[in-house]
């Protein structure tokens, strides 16, 4: 059995361990705080059906579309801290690049060469939130709609129980509604327009890929907040403030060097498709114009260009190889010598993985990657100095507060579907850059307590202002309490 253990094969493990380890990283993300916060409350009290978390749209609708997998993020925590945060995160990273290896074609070496492309390009997005499922079911839906599409099996009744089960983890859900419907399109042109070009899926398969795209649609309506679902990821897209301020919703940033392999993706798959003498399907033209579109339009989008597109580079790579006859051709077995020196790779790889892992997740590097990033000691000083409520707060830190300053309702968090764009906009951005009308915007949402950052508009507004003292200052964040407080604005209760 050892003698199977190949040097493709021991590429294949240690290229996985390492995945695992470069997704390993501390939680900065201050989205990540508002989902675990949802989730502990969901396993209080049971489904959130109106805002429980600020004090701007305290009450009013929400379809807290990540409820399922805000509560495996909660168990996660529970049960490991930030380690086991950790681990759902690298793990979902992981079995997400497993199912785009098993997507793709040619040999060992040709696929790790991919994947490690792939794996590059859309690490830079991976963090620990919901988003993460999306990321792993998506890659588990494109192996399924390729297996079906090359004519290896046909599985595509396991597709509407997943998107049943994604419909209750995340509004990704429409990645998988996307993958089908280019599959669908593709292949309806294939038939049409090049009708004696194989393979393709015949229109009795388009037809089987029309029903599974329908009882899909169908199988999402399956969770606690029913057809409004379906209507999420357009009230999402369709918040302006999210392209105009929010980076992972902007453009890509292409001075920046770890935009690098998402380009060197991009050209080499198109330049490998222009290359092989294989003819580009309607299928594949639309799965890569489509994503390079949606990633060039929104940097987290990148991720979805990476899956989609990664199985495609192999799949002419390979053919421009073949035609060349420069393939390389795998070991079927090895000498016992070469066996135990696999395994010894593997288990030496797979120690320093883990040294890397635990040895990020000690208490002190954890705190210094977080206050990198996040107000830690602004937060340390609002919870002991207890300053009245109401709270005026940063966008960028709506989520760490709302989870390590549980006392105090935020003004905004990073739920853009709740908030909407005239309050993003006018009350929040308005206010925050320090515009006209600021201070009647505090006045109106009876704030007493801001916690901003130091240097921006407001901070400076405030410091000029009689009415305002500065009660705690770092590099990064700023408390600046009203030195009378608005009638009926008391401390926070503990």
């Amino acid at each position: 059995m050892m003698q199977r253990l190949t040097i493709e094969r021991t590429l294949t493990i240690v290229l996985f361990i390492l995945i695992f380890a470069i997704a390993a990283r501390i939680p900065v993300d201050t989205d990540t705080w508002w989902h675990l916060r949802s989730g502990e409350t969901i396993l209080q009290s049971g489904f959130i059906y109106t805002d429980p978390f600020s004090f701007t749209m305290q009450g009013q609708a929400w379809i807290d579309h990540s409820w399922g997998a805000q509560v495996i993020m909660s168990l996660f925590w529970n049960v490991g801290g930030y380690l086991g945060l950790t681990i759902y995160m690298a793990g979902l990273a992981t079995a997400g690049m497993i199912f785009v290896w098993l997507a793709c074609t040619g040999n060992g070496y040709l696929r790790a060469f991919a994947i490690v492309l792939g794996a590059a390009a859309a690490a830079v997005f991976w963090s620990p939130r919901p988003q993460m499922i999306s990321f792993f079911l998506s890659a588990v839906i494109l192996y399924l709609l390729l297996d079906f599409q090359r004519g290896k099996r046909d599985r595509l009744w396991f597709i509407p129980v997943i998107m049943a089960i994604w419909g209750n983890l995340h509004a990704g859900f429409s990645i998988g509604l996307i993958l089908m419907a280019a599959l669908i399109a593709g292949e309806t042109m294939g038939n049409l327009f090049a009708p004696n070009r194989e393979p393709k899926v015949s229109w009795r398969g388009v037809r089987k890929l029309c029903l599974i795209f329908v009882v899909s649609l169908a199988a999402i309506c399956i969770n606690p907040y029913g057809l409004q679902m379906l209507t999420v990821p357009f009230q999402t897209v369709g918040i302006g403030a999210l392209q105009n301020f929010i980076q992972e919703w902007n453009s890509p940033n292409f001075h920046e060097r770890q935009m690098l392999p998402f380009l060197a993706l991009l050209f080499l798959t198109f330049g490998a498709a222009g290359a092989s003498a294989r003819r580009l399907t309607w299928t594949d033209f639309l799965l890569y114009s489509g994503t390079a579109y949606l990633a060039l339009n929104a940097g987290r989008n990148v991720a979805l260009f990476a899956i989609a597109v990664t199985p495609m580079l192999t799949h002419y790579a390979n053919s421009v190889l073949e035609e060349r006859s420069w393939v390389l051709r795998p070991q079927r077995r090895v000498t016992r010598m070469m066996a135990i020196a696999n395994v010894a790779i593997i288990v030496l790889v797979g120690l320093g993985a883990a040294v890397k892992v635990l040895a990020v997740m000690t208490p002190q590097s954890v705190r210094e990657a977080l206050a990198l990033t996040l107000p830690v000691a602004a937060v340390e000083h609002l919870n002991s100095e207890r300053p009245p409520e109401n709270l005026f707060n940063s966008y960028n830190w709506g989520g760490y507060l709302t989870y390590f300053a549980q006392d105090y309702p935020v003004f905004v968090d990073g739920r853009t579907d709740l908030y909407g764009d005239s309050f993003l906009t006018s009350a929040y951005l308005n206010t925050a850059l320090g515009g006209e009308d600021y201070a009647a915007v505090l006045d109106q949402y009876g704030i007493n307590t801001l916690l901003i950052e130091t240097g921006s508009g407001l901070a400076n507004a405030l410091k000029a202002s009689p009415d305002w003292e500065v009660t705690y200052e770092d590099d990064m964040a700023s408390v600046i309490v009203r030195r009378t407080p608005l009638v009926g604005q008391g401390e926070a209760d503990g």
